[in-house]
């Protein structure tokens, strides 16, 4: 059994220029790795590594996401605690500088899982939460993408109108020393979707799971077919009641996620034992994992 294990995701898809993403990544992980070995718990690190991920314009999460029909950006996120089962989820947030954070919040503080637009942001100021201005959010590759996105009237996934076709969602998944696993996920959707669209990432068992009874899941890639299958749930299940590890028990739900739905998209899992793993339907999936008292980064 592992002393403790961290596993983080930047997305998955056809993965162009895997090397500048590499550095961030591995930082991000030592960073969480740092915090579990000095003895905090799996859910502090996950929602540390997804703030960073968030505050990394890289990636299509807080400050680097993508923008709606509107122009806007639309904020999800959730956590999850796999030694109570407590969640939290926010949706079709604006300004709020860490999603991530807020999806915390609601798990402690609001007697309530998922809160959505204006109210989580009311619940947000209420704690005191940081917010940013418009422009801190508007990156000139995004305003670029929604306007190539516009001009082809589609719907493009992530970095896709950038010359990426990464599907962007962040996650972590973690198990800590006392043997509690966690998970958390962040993302700012997809180019040019409906005002009000909302994808798996803060739906729990669709995007995120976590229970220490079986193992901790982030999900990423087109969210209306991780939804239909409950992935994140699926795959805990494979752990749970048919005794496979996290790489088998990730393999298997992308099988699954494609022979029920053709879905595009890849998942990271920690079990119970702290192993880690990560599968993927799309060309490649960035991931950097902690386990074992080594760093490792795959941006393929």
């Amino acid at each position: 059994m592992m002393d403790f294990s961290l596993m983080i995701h930047g997305g998955a898809g056809a993965i162009r220029d895997p090397q500048r993403y590499e550095a961030s990544l591995r930082a991000i992980v030592e960073s969480g790795a740092n915090l579990l070995a000095a003895g905090s718990s799996a859910l502090d690190a996950v929602v540390h590594c997804v703030a960073l991920l968030e505050d990394d314009p890289l990636f299509n999460a807080g400050r680097g996401s993508v923008l709606n029909a509107d122009g806007e950006v639309l904020c999800d996120a959730s956590v999850m605690d796999g030694r109570t089962l407590k969640a939290g989820a926010v949706a079709a947030i604006r300004g709020v500088k860490n999603p991530a954070r807020l999806a915390y919040e609601v798990m402690e503080h609001s007697g309530h899982v998922l809160l959505v637009g204006e109210g989580a942001e009311r619940f947000a100021r209420a704690r005191r939460l940081a917010f940013e201005g418009e422009d801190y959010f508007k990156t000139q590759e995004r305003v670029a993408q929604l306007a190539k996105a516009k001009r082809k009237r589609e719907i493009a996934l992530d970095h896709s109108g950038a010359g990426d076709g990464k599907y962007g969602t962040v996650g972590a998944v973690a198990r800590d020393r006392n043997g509690d696993l966690a998970a958390a996920t962040s993302t700012g959707g997809v180019v040019n979707q409906l005002s009000g669209r909302v994808g798996d990432s803060p739906i729990i068992g669709a995007g995120t799971f976590a229970d220490n009874a079986s193992c901790a899941v982030s999900c990423t890639g087109v969210g209306e077919d991780f939804i239909r299958v409950s992935l994140a749930r699926t795959a805990s299940f494979f752990v749970e009641f048919r005794a496979m590890q996290a790489e088998e028990a990730a393999r298997e739900a992308i099988r699954y996620l494609v022979a029920k739905v053709n879905g595009q998209g890849g998942l990271i899992v920690v079990d119970r034992q702290g192993r880690c793993g990560q599968a993927h339907s799309t060309p490649g999936m960035l991931t950097a994992q902690f386990a074992g008292g080594v760093a490792r980064v795959d941006a393929t």
